[in-house]
């Protein structure tokens, strides 16, 4: 692989569908993002896909697709199991149709592990020999580096961190796990915890009026609720990846989402309270950063990955 090589990198969401032409950490061609919910799955989406690559291909020398997607998926084969999300994408073979119609290699990677990679190889997370990176949104994904590698387990679906269990009596997840970690701290479960508390305090605010960025807005202007949001949401955030500490004993944690741009509302107590968890040989050298690629790490990981798999 050279450090030149032009790749296509795809990030599929629930919303859009956001895709480029990525040389190293640089989105040198960002193309319009579809939407999502225009296509009746992967029937449709995968023809529309093709039919851009092939036109990128004219007007670059491309050499890979990497393709980012938010389920399960089988990076051997770019066969993706299901997603949860996303109607129309239930065992599908992306992987072999998107280079029967491009004569490109093709990788699908989960979207977690490619946010993590982009973060590891030109990111928050570079130098790192081992890293956990979580994505704060809808949901919550993880992906990890151990031993300077991208670790993805047995079936291809390690470092599912947001499936934790911070409570075995707790509020049960998408799978049958009490407590998932991402049933307390997804942006909804934010935001409608965040309502109930400002409609307790005499105040009628909706949910929707409470996305991440007001929130900390309003936190760092000293509103006693968003205060108190912010409080709640470390303390559960903090246990889940105290736990994924004990387990890795990693150098760095980066966190992503748009969780990541409240600052110090989140990092200051996140690192204590981390801190406070565990042993100090677990945390003397932990370093806990905020993403550097924001909205862009999809694109960018998912073809380094391709990039990074070519003979």
């Amino acid at each position: 692989m050279n450090k030149n090589d032009l790749a296509i990198g795809i990030d599929m969401g629930g919303t859009t569908v956001k895709y480029g032409v990525v040389r190293g950490h640089e989105i040198i061609h960002e193309c319009e993002a579809l939407e999502t919910k225009r296509f009746d799955g992967a029937k449709e989406l995968l023809p529309k896909l093709i039919e851009e690559i092939n036109a990128l291909q004219k007007q670059w020398p491309i050499r890979a697709v990497g393709m980012g997607v938010p389920g399960f998926t089988d990076i051997r084969t770019g066969y993706v199991h299901e997603l949860t999300n996303v109607p129309g994408w239930l065992r599908v073979k992306a992987g072999v149709v998107l280079t029967k119609g491009t004569g490109l290699p093709v990788t699908v990677e989960n979207d977690a592990n490619a946010m993590c990679y982009a973060e590891w190889a030109h990111g928050a997370g570079k130098g790192a020999e081992n890293m956990i990176a979580v994505t704060l949104g809808t949901g919550v994904g993880g992906a990890l580096v151990i031993n300077g590698q991208l670790y993805r387990g047995s079936a291809f679906g390690a470092g599912e961190i947001g499936q934790m269990s911070i409570d075995y009596r707790g509020v049960m997840g998408e799978h049958g796990n009490a407590g998932a970690l991402e049933k307390y701290v997804g942006n909804r479960e934010t935001a409608a915890r965040a309502a109930a508390l400002y409609r307790k305090a005499g105040q009628k605010v909706k949910a929707e009026e409470c996305p991440p960025h007001v929130l900390a807005a309003a936190a760092r202007k000293g509103d006693p609720v968003a205060v108190a949001v912010w409080d709640e949401f470390t303390t559960r955030l903090a246990a889940g990846l105290s736990a994924c500490v004990w387990l890795l004993n990693p150098d760095r944690i980066v966190v992503g989402g748009g969780v990541a741009r409240a600052g110090s509302i989140v990092f200051e107590p996140l690192r204590r309270k981390i801190r406070e968890q565990v042993a100090e040989p677990f945390h003397k050298q932990l370093k806990i950063v905020p993403a550097k690629f924001s909205n862009d790490a999809g694109i960018i990981g998912a073809a380094a990955v391709a990039l990074s798999r070519l003979p």
